[in-house]
């Protein structure tokens, strides 16, 4: 546990006063103060990709994509999360933020040349209590992507948990497991080989017809996750300001809750350092740097669009984080059809139910979400469809 005398992180604990004053803000646009991705180019479009280990040549080959229905390289649905994480930390200095989940609705394709436009509004909250963290706040924001000329590429609803470091160290929940996980070589390379199968179906078509209720969907097989991994992420969705030296000392002078000072290095870092540095992560309360949530639902995601293949759509995803995903730890991401009909638009739709288990069984990211597949009897093609 990182002591708190060398690791001097902003601490706060939450009051009706700083409740009182932050409910004032609901409604309120937000400033969004760190976008990244903005402009579609296809190095943007790489480096995102690799970050999340997608491999899908519809967002990275060239001569792949042209043949594809879009013509031409497009960026994934998940890419918006690279633009802008769906979230702002605001109101509550010192009070940690856990990204809890989003509802994503899509509505076009992000292709090359885009310019995104993010907005973000504060919706409100609500006060809980948690064995975690004793009183804590669930807080709501919705964030909107637009291109130049105002049309919308999707929004999403998000919430996040807020919650005191001190309670969340005090509480000590999450110190049961054994970190780094102790695997076996023979584990390790099963888990391997796991990751290198990952199906994605590409150009051969899936038509709603030949869809039954029961197929599976996935798997996505992500780990052991380590920090590599946080650095390919942050390299390509840049999900805060990354700053060095001199630029990054003005930042926490300018907001000092922002940063702490490692004690290992004696470095400033920014609070972001929950994610690779285990000193800021014992200090919000866990036992190991975790994967952001963002990161995971851009995993969540992927199952989805490797299934539907490239004349498919994702028109919706649900997702909910229960439990921290730490380095050395393992995901499957593994999905399963409930439901298939044409909507009120007559477009085919399938309905799937997703989850990413760990390797201690445990569901840490339940949710759902829509496809929208090419129908035979309907003459139906959702891609033409959204590029008229």
């Amino acid at each position: 546990m990182a002591e708190e005398s060398t690791l001097k992180m902003a601490d706060a604990i939450i009051t009706d006063e700083s409740l009182a004053e932050w409910r004032k803000r609901i409604g309120v646009t937000l400033r969004i103060g760190n976008v990244f991705n903005t402009h579609a180019c296809q190095d943007n479009i790489r480096k995102f990709c690799n970050g999340i280990g997608d491999g899908n040549p519809l967002f990275r080959n060239e001569a792949y994509a042209t043949k594809s229905p879009y013509g031409g390289i497009i960026a994934p649905p998940n890419f918006l999360y690279s633009v802008f994480p769906t979230w702002v930390l605001q109101g509550l200095p010192g009070i940690h933020g856990f990204h809890a989940g989003n509802d994503w609705e899509f509505y076009r394709p992000v292709r090359l040349g885009d310019d995104i436009i993010p907005k973000s509004v504060f919706t409100g909250f609500e006060e809980k209590k948690s064995s975690f963290a004793g009183r804590m706040v669930m807080e709501y924001q919705d964030a909107l992507y637009y291109n130049d000329k105002k049309e919308l590429f999707a929004k999403a609803k998000t919430w996040i948990v807020r919650a005191e470091r001190k309670a969340a160290r005090t509480t000590g929940k999450y110190h049961k497991f054994q970190l780094p996980h102790p695997w076996t070589e023979k584990e390790l390379a099963e888990v391997e080989e796991q990751v290198l199968n990952e199906e994605i179906r590409g150009s051969k078509t899936r038509y709603w017809e030949d869809v039954k209720i029961g197929d599976k969907v996935g798997p996505v097989v992500i780990g052991p996750f380590g920090l590599t991994d946080m650095i390919a992420y942050c390299v390509g969705s840049s999900p805060i300001e990354i700053l060095a030296h001199g630029l990054s000392l003005q930042l926490y002078r300018k907001h000092p809750a922002w940063g702490f000072r490692d004690p290992g290095t004696f470095a400033m870092e920014p609070i972001y350092g929950v994610h690779f540095n285990k000193a800021a992560a014992n200090f919000a309360g866990l036992p190991f740097p975790y994967d952001a949530g963002v990161q995971r639902n851009c995993w969540f995601i992927r199952p989805f669009v490797n299934w539907m293949g490239d004349d498919g759509w994702l028109k919706s995803t649900h997702t909910e984080y229960r439990e921290f995903f730490y380095f050395s730890d393992v995901l499957w991401f593994e999905g399963e059809v409930t439901k298939k009909y044409f909507d009120e638009n007559g477009e085919a739709c399938v309905d799937i139910k997703m989850g990413a288990r760990n390797q201690r069984g445990a569901e840490t990211a339940p949710g759902w979400g829509t496809v929208i597949l090419p129908s035979r009897e309907k003459k139906t093609w959702p891609v033409k469809k959204r590029l008229k």
